[in-house]
């Protein structure tokens, strides 16, 4: 399904790290529970250790959860906001147009190059924008 995203689901528009979040408790050898937030308490508090990373910063400078409404089943909609830059691809027979999106949820870092059929095709109303 185009333009939506699973939250933790490993895909070019997820979030690398969401928190900083507290660790609670050690749940077996390999799963720890962590404190989430009032607007994550639909995401299953216990992870593997493998997605967790530690953190280097003072808990008093944590960066806030960003306006991402996650909705009953951990999905949340993606949207084109801006056009970033542009390129063309020439071949013999014609002529690709390629645009770096800036998405929604997501920073300057996190853009992507789309094609102009795929951006004309899912997202039909962002170019008479």
């Amino acid at each position: 399904m185009k333009g939506v995203q699973r939250f933790g689901v490993k895909r070019k528009l997820a979030p690398c790290y969401v928190g900083p979040y507290q660790i609670l408790e050690r749940k077996g050898k390999v799963a720890y529970k962590v404190q989430l937030p009032v607007e994550l308490r639909a995401i299953f508090p216990v992870f593997h250790v493998s997605q967790l990373k530690k953190c280097l910063r003072v808990p008093k400078e944590r960066v806030e959860v960003r306006d991402v409404k996650l909705k009953s089943d951990l999905v949340y909609e993606e949207n084109p906001v801006a056009v970033i830059d542009r390129k063309e691809w020439v071949t013999r027979n014609r002529v690709v147009k390629f645009y770096k999106i800036l998405w929604s949820n997501h920073g300057d870092e996190d853009a992507t190059w789309e094609t102009d059929d795929y951006l004309t095709g899912v997202y039909k109303t962002f170019f008479e924008n």
